[in-house]
């Protein structure tokens, strides 16, 4: 445990030669993009397995991560604090990949007293035996004892990737047939390029439907391409609504996206009698979220359509999204309505509309999802804080659906997840004839990439429902 806590250090007098040290250290996939990130080495033969030479296929280690060990093991045992890199010579006999555990070992070979310097013998082998790095460094061997020096506790580090987070949500999608989607009003680089690199990675058809000279500029100044999609000219961003959900209406698209127009703009159109895409439940919005800190996808509903929903509105509300978790992969999802409180209290309405929400799931008036509140964020989504509030629930502490009391709540809180805990998100409208691919105008093209994943999943699962219906009802 000592060594563990503390650093010792062994001056030029008291080492010998033929003493040795070993460190072991196992190498792991952050290992790599950590020491990419630090020194700017994106060697593609190293990060990309499909570039490396030989065909292995495997990432493999930058060779001075092995190095940088060798250093830990000389700065930190021997010779240990105070120790001074003179000079080192490496060969590099065999690549390291991820998983490889490696046994990093120094050996005291020469020792030099009118300069106090040491040379050492420096040997890496993997879990096979098999070396990996061979070579020799020369230092400055400390002259002062340190006896017990507290180890510097280094902080956690956690990689936000969000590239890597969105090709997986991609590859979803990879292998089935894209949908068609009407994109109303696409008229800034954000929403123009969401919807071509969506068409380009084969997730969505888009339908471009706005001012048809304003969308070829822009595609021009930004350099994308737009000469093989359909586009619908449309004067103005309200006409540009109007045509799209005319286009849902006919079968010509499945699903309709949201531009650079304002979403009130989208939305009138989409809830307008007899020419909009109103159906019998209410039409709620959902965000998907991918939080690095949180072991799944989480969901947040509705934090951009209802402001201050009922009782039934949010009885639909949850249908909504517990269909969506469905639709993603949650065969059934925890979900948790929230409060401020996680005990009922006639003072707090939204404690009693939790209840009572819970209790229409428990007489079937919500269906294929586990139900509990109400509850309080840090007891919804931590099982510790569950723990410690004495919380005894399936849902607890490993939500799937978060279900927020009102708008203000809900997009408070995606947001506060999204730009300040890394989020990767997506923004898709349930409830309508057909799902509404609905972002902020300020939204990056990621975001409305991750939103047509959603929505490609979303029409994949009602085409199977669909088809499994014909099947049983021939």
């Amino acid at each position: 445990m000592a060594k563990e806590r503390y650093l010792v250090n062994r001056t030029f007098d008291e080492i010998q030669v033929g003493d040795s040290s070993t460190l072991q250290r196992t190498l792991q996939a952050e290992d790599v993009k950590i020491f990419a990130i630090m020194t700017g080495d994106v060697n593609p033969a190293v990060l990309d397995p499909g570039s490396a030479e030989g065909g292995q296929r495997q990432v493999i280690a930058h060779g001075m991560w092995s190095g940088s060990l060798i250093s830990t093991v000389l700065g930190t045992q021997l010779p240990g604090p105070g120790t001074i890199l003179i000079d080192q010579s490496l060969h590099f006999s065999r690549p390291v990949y991820i998983g490889d555990t490696l046994s990093v070992t120094v050996t005291v070979k020469k020792k030099f007293e009118h300069n106090q310097h040491i040379v050492l013998d420096c040997d890496c082998v993997n879990q096979d035996g098999l070396q990996t790095v061979r070579g020799s460094a020369e230092v400055l061997a400390p002259s002062q004892k340190v006896q017990r020096l507290q180890r510097i506790e280094l902080p956690d580090i956690r990689i936000d990737d969000k590239v890597d987070r969105l090709a997986r949500l991609k590859a979803r999608v990879r292998d089935l047939d894209p949908i068609k989607v009407a994109v109303a009003h696409p008229c800034d680089n954000e929403s123009l390029r969401g919807a071509i690199v969506s068409s380009e990675a084969g997730i969505i058809e888009p339908i471009l439907v706005g001012p048809e000279t304003i969308i070829r500029s822009l595609a021009k100044e930004h350099q994308l391409d737009v000469s093989h999609l359909r586009i619908v000219n449309a004067l103005t961003s309200r006409d540009s609504a109007a045509i799209a959900i005319s286009l849902v209406r006919s079968g010509d698209a499945e699903a309709l996206m949201k531009g650079s127009l304002h979403t009130a703009e989208l939305m009138d159109e989409v809830v307008s009698p007899n020419i909009g895409l109103r159906s019998k439940r209410v039409i709620s919005h959902v965000f998907v979220l991918d939080v690095p800190a949180y072991p799944g996808p989480l969901l947040i509903t509705d934090a951009i359509i209802n402001f201050a929903p009922n009782l039934q509105e949010k009885a639909d509300i949850v249908q909504n999204a517990i269909n969506l978790a469905h639709a993603i992969g949650i065969p059934e999802p925890k979900v948790a309505i929230l409060s401020a409180l996680e005990r009922i209290d006639s003072n707090l309405p939204s404690t009693i509309d939790a209840a009572a929400l819970c209790k229409m799931a428990e007489r079937g008036q919500i269906k294929g999802g586990l139900l509990d509140g109400p509850l309080a964020f840090d007891n919804a989504v931590s099982l510790l804080a569950a723990k410690t509030m004495g919380i005894k629930s399936k849902v607890a502490g490993q939500a799937d659906i978060l279900v927020v009391p009102n708008m203000d709540s809900g997009n408070m809180m995606a947001r506060q997840l999204e730009y300040l805990a890394g989020a990767l998100t997506a923004g898709i409208v349930l409830g309508a004839q057909a799902p509404i691919i609905l972002t902020s105008r300020n939204d990056s093209a990621e975001t409305r990439i991750a939103s047509c994943v959603i929505a490609s999943l979303v029409i994949q699962h009602k085409r199977a429902l669909a088809s499994l219906s014909a099947n049983t009802n021939p």
